[in-house]
Protein backbone atom coordinates (compact mmCIF):
# COMPACT_ATOMS: atom_id res chain seq x y z
CA UNK A 1 0.00 0.00 0.00
CA UNK A 2 1.07 3.60 -0.55
CA UNK A 3 1.88 5.31 2.74
CA UNK A 4 0.50 8.86 2.93
CA UNK A 5 2.46 10.93 5.46
CA UNK A 6 1.32 14.49 6.20
CA UNK A 7 4.14 15.30 8.62
CA UNK A 8 7.25 13.59 9.95
CA UNK A 9 9.99 14.85 12.28
CA UNK A 10 12.36 13.18 14.77
CA UNK A 11 9.55 12.88 17.32
CA UNK A 12 6.37 11.83 15.52
CA UNK A 13 4.59 10.89 12.31
CA UNK A 14 1.15 12.10 11.25
CA UNK A 15 -0.29 9.94 8.49
CA UNK A 16 -3.46 8.58 6.92
CA UNK A 17 -4.71 5.15 7.96
CA UNK A 18 -6.59 3.64 5.02
CA UNK A 19 -9.86 1.85 5.78
CA UNK A 20 -9.57 -1.90 6.41
CA UNK A 21 -6.00 -1.63 7.77
CA UNK A 22 -5.60 -2.43 11.51
CA UNK A 23 -4.05 0.28 13.67
CA UNK A 24 -1.74 -2.27 15.31
CA UNK A 25 -0.96 -6.01 15.07
CA UNK A 26 -4.04 -8.14 15.75
CA UNK A 27 -4.95 -11.87 15.66
CA UNK A 28 -5.65 -11.75 11.89
CA UNK A 29 -1.97 -11.23 11.15
CA UNK A 30 -2.90 -8.72 8.45
CA UNK A 31 -0.51 -5.86 7.70
CA UNK A 32 -1.08 -3.04 10.21
CA UNK A 33 -0.09 0.61 10.57
CA UNK A 34 2.57 0.08 13.25
CA UNK A 35 4.33 -2.52 11.11
CA UNK A 36 3.98 -0.38 7.97
CA UNK A 37 5.57 2.61 9.72
CA UNK A 38 8.38 0.51 11.20
CA UNK A 39 9.18 -0.69 7.68
CA UNK A 40 9.09 2.91 6.47
CA UNK A 41 11.70 3.87 9.05
CA UNK A 42 13.92 0.89 8.22
CA UNK A 43 13.87 1.80 4.54
CA UNK A 44 14.51 5.51 5.06
CA UNK A 45 16.87 5.25 8.03
CA UNK A 46 18.97 2.09 7.45
CA UNK A 47 21.10 2.71 10.55
CA UNK A 48 18.02 2.33 12.76
CA UNK A 49 17.96 -1.45 13.33
CA UNK A 50 14.93 -1.53 15.60
CA UNK A 51 13.01 1.70 14.94
CA UNK A 52 10.44 2.66 17.55
CA UNK A 53 6.81 3.35 16.65
CA UNK A 54 4.51 4.15 19.55
CA UNK A 55 0.74 3.80 19.19
CA UNK A 56 -0.83 6.91 20.72
CA UNK A 57 -4.48 6.24 19.79
CA UNK A 58 -6.48 3.82 17.65
CA UNK A 59 -9.00 3.81 14.84
CA UNK A 60 -11.40 0.91 14.26
CA UNK A 61 -10.26 -1.25 11.39
CA UNK A 62 -13.04 -0.14 8.96
CA UNK A 63 -12.40 3.54 9.72
CA UNK A 64 -9.89 5.68 7.84
CA UNK A 65 -8.26 9.02 8.47
CA UNK A 66 -5.64 10.87 10.48
CA UNK A 67 -3.46 9.19 13.09
CA UNK A 68 -0.39 10.34 14.99
CA UNK A 69 2.37 7.89 15.97
CA UNK A 70 5.33 8.57 18.26
CA UNK A 71 8.92 7.92 17.11
CA UNK A 72 10.36 7.97 20.64
CA UNK A 73 9.17 6.67 23.99
CA UNK A 74 9.35 10.20 25.40
CA UNK A 75 7.08 11.53 22.65
CA UNK A 76 4.69 8.63 23.20
CA UNK A 77 4.44 9.43 26.91
CA UNK A 78 3.90 13.13 26.18
CA UNK A 79 1.19 12.54 23.55
CA UNK A 80 -0.52 9.77 25.54
CA UNK A 81 -0.85 12.09 28.53
CA UNK A 82 -2.65 14.61 26.31
CA UNK A 83 -5.00 11.83 25.26
CA UNK A 84 -5.69 10.99 28.91
CA UNK A 85 -6.12 14.67 29.81
CA UNK A 86 -8.45 15.13 26.83
CA UNK A 87 -6.31 17.95 25.42
CA UNK A 88 -5.50 15.96 22.28
CA UNK A 89 -8.36 16.92 19.96
CA UNK A 90 -9.79 14.31 17.59
CA UNK A 91 -12.65 15.18 15.25
CA UNK A 92 -14.51 12.99 12.78
CA UNK A 93 -16.74 13.45 9.79
CA UNK A 94 -19.64 11.02 9.44
CA UNK A 95 -22.63 10.55 7.14
CA UNK A 96 -25.69 9.07 8.82
CA UNK A 97 -28.98 7.78 7.47
CA UNK A 98 -31.33 9.97 9.42
CA UNK A 99 -32.47 13.51 10.06
CA UNK A 100 -31.32 14.95 13.42
CA UNK A 101 -33.61 17.80 14.44
CA UNK A 102 -31.02 19.75 16.45
CA UNK A 103 -28.06 21.41 14.76
CA UNK A 104 -25.75 20.35 17.58
CA UNK A 105 -25.78 18.50 20.84
CA UNK A 106 -24.05 16.29 23.40
CA UNK A 107 -24.72 12.55 23.63
CA UNK A 108 -24.17 10.73 26.93
CA UNK A 109 -24.68 6.99 27.30
CA UNK A 110 -23.35 4.08 29.28
CA UNK A 111 -21.79 1.53 26.97
CA UNK A 112 -21.01 -2.14 27.47
CA UNK A 113 -18.60 -4.01 25.23
CA UNK A 114 -19.78 -7.48 24.13
CA UNK A 115 -16.53 -9.29 23.43
CA UNK A 116 -18.15 -12.38 21.92
CA UNK A 117 -19.68 -10.39 19.05
CA UNK A 118 -17.08 -7.58 19.05
CA UNK A 119 -19.87 -5.04 19.46
CA UNK A 120 -21.03 -2.59 22.12
CA UNK A 121 -24.49 -1.56 23.29
CA UNK A 122 -26.16 1.17 25.34
CA UNK A 123 -27.08 -0.07 28.83
CA UNK A 124 -28.25 1.26 32.20
CA UNK A 125 -25.72 3.11 34.31
CA UNK A 126 -25.82 0.38 36.97
CA UNK A 127 -24.86 -2.38 34.51
CA UNK A 128 -21.65 -4.14 35.56
CA UNK A 129 -18.77 -3.20 33.30
CA UNK A 130 -20.57 -0.23 31.73
CA UNK A 131 -18.51 2.86 30.92
CA UNK A 132 -19.77 6.35 30.16
CA UNK A 133 -19.47 7.53 26.57
CA UNK A 134 -19.67 11.23 25.74
CA UNK A 135 -19.50 12.91 22.35
CA UNK A 136 -20.46 16.25 20.82
CA UNK A 137 -22.00 16.51 17.37
CA UNK A 138 -22.62 19.29 14.91
CA UNK A 139 -24.77 19.02 11.77
CA UNK A 140 -22.88 20.30 8.72
CA UNK A 141 -25.28 19.46 5.92
CA UNK A 142 -28.33 17.48 4.81
CA UNK A 143 -29.49 15.90 1.57
CA UNK A 144 -31.95 13.28 0.31
CA UNK A 145 -30.77 10.16 -1.50
CA UNK A 146 -33.05 8.14 -3.80
CA UNK A 147 -32.03 4.83 -2.22
CA UNK A 148 -31.31 5.73 1.40
CA UNK A 149 -33.57 8.72 2.05
CA UNK A 150 -32.38 11.42 4.45
CA UNK A 151 -28.59 11.67 4.76
CA UNK A 152 -26.86 14.00 7.21
CA UNK A 153 -23.22 15.06 7.37
CA UNK A 154 -22.03 15.53 10.97
CA UNK A 155 -18.87 16.54 12.77
CA UNK A 156 -18.14 14.43 15.85
CA UNK A 157 -15.88 15.39 18.76
CA UNK A 158 -15.08 12.51 21.09
CA UNK A 159 -14.88 13.29 24.79
CA UNK A 160 -14.28 9.66 25.73
CA UNK A 161 -12.78 6.78 23.78
CA UNK A 162 -15.06 3.76 24.10
CA UNK A 163 -15.29 0.70 21.88
CA UNK A 164 -17.31 1.55 18.72
CA UNK A 165 -18.53 4.63 20.58
CA UNK A 166 -19.54 6.84 17.65
CA UNK A 167 -21.25 3.98 15.84
CA UNK A 168 -23.22 2.87 18.91
CA UNK A 169 -24.30 6.27 20.17
CA UNK A 170 -25.47 7.54 16.78
CA UNK A 171 -27.35 4.34 15.93
CA UNK A 172 -29.09 4.51 19.34
CA UNK A 173 -30.75 7.75 18.13
CA UNK A 174 -31.76 6.29 14.79
CA UNK A 175 -28.80 7.91 13.03
CA UNK A 176 -27.01 4.80 11.82
CA UNK A 177 -23.79 5.49 9.94
CA UNK A 178 -23.98 4.94 6.17
CA UNK A 179 -22.30 1.65 5.30
CA UNK A 180 -22.13 0.33 8.88
CA UNK A 181 -23.04 -3.34 8.65
CA UNK A 182 -22.98 -3.84 12.42
CA UNK A 183 -25.15 -1.04 13.79
CA UNK A 184 -27.21 0.36 10.89
CA UNK A 185 -30.22 -1.82 10.08
CA UNK A 186 -30.21 -0.58 6.48
CA UNK A 187 -26.84 -2.27 5.96
CA UNK A 188 -26.83 -5.23 8.36
CA UNK A 189 -28.50 -7.55 5.83
CA UNK A 190 -27.22 -5.79 2.73
CA UNK A 191 -25.27 -8.07 0.39
CA UNK A 192 -21.79 -7.04 -0.58
CA UNK A 193 -19.30 -4.82 1.21
CA UNK A 194 -19.82 -1.11 1.86
CA UNK A 195 -17.27 1.32 3.27
CA UNK A 196 -18.46 2.90 6.50
CA UNK A 197 -18.77 6.69 6.12
CA UNK A 198 -16.72 7.57 9.19
CA UNK A 199 -13.44 9.47 8.82
CA UNK A 200 -10.93 10.92 11.27
CA UNK A 201 -10.37 14.33 9.68
CA UNK A 202 -8.78 16.54 12.35
CA UNK A 203 -6.02 16.18 14.94
CA UNK A 204 -4.78 18.93 17.24
CA UNK A 205 -2.18 18.53 19.97
CA UNK A 206 0.86 20.09 21.64
CA UNK A 207 4.10 19.06 19.94
CA UNK A 208 6.36 17.15 22.37
CA UNK A 209 9.47 19.15 21.41
CA UNK A 210 8.36 22.66 20.41
CA UNK A 211 5.42 22.70 22.87
CA UNK A 212 3.45 24.55 20.19
CA UNK A 213 -0.13 23.63 19.23
CA UNK A 214 -0.20 21.87 15.86
CA UNK A 215 -3.29 21.09 13.76
CA UNK A 216 -3.75 18.66 10.89
CA UNK A 217 -6.79 18.27 8.62
CA UNK A 218 -7.56 15.75 5.90
CA UNK A 219 -10.94 15.45 4.22
CA UNK A 220 -12.43 12.22 2.83
CA UNK A 221 -13.54 11.76 -0.75
CA UNK A 222 -15.90 9.34 -2.47
CA UNK A 223 -19.56 8.55 -1.90
CA UNK A 224 -21.45 9.46 0.27
CA UNK A 225 -19.12 12.29 1.39
CA UNK A 226 -19.14 13.53 -2.22
CA UNK A 227 -22.82 14.48 -1.78
CA UNK A 228 -21.75 17.31 0.53
CA UNK A 229 -19.48 20.32 0.26
CA UNK A 230 -16.52 19.64 2.59
CA UNK A 231 -14.71 22.78 3.73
Amino acid sequence: MELKILHEDPHLIVCIKPPKIPSQPDPTGDLDMVTILQQHLKENYPKAKNPYIGLVHRLDRPVGGLMVFAKTKEANTFLSKQLQDKTLVKKYLVVVTGNPQDDSGVLRDYLLKISKSNMSKVVDRETKGAKEGILEYKVLGKTVDEEYGNLTLMEISLKTGRHHQIRVQLSQRGWGIWGDNKYNDLFVKKKGWTQIALWSYKLQFTHPKSKKTVTFNHFPDGYPFSLFSLV
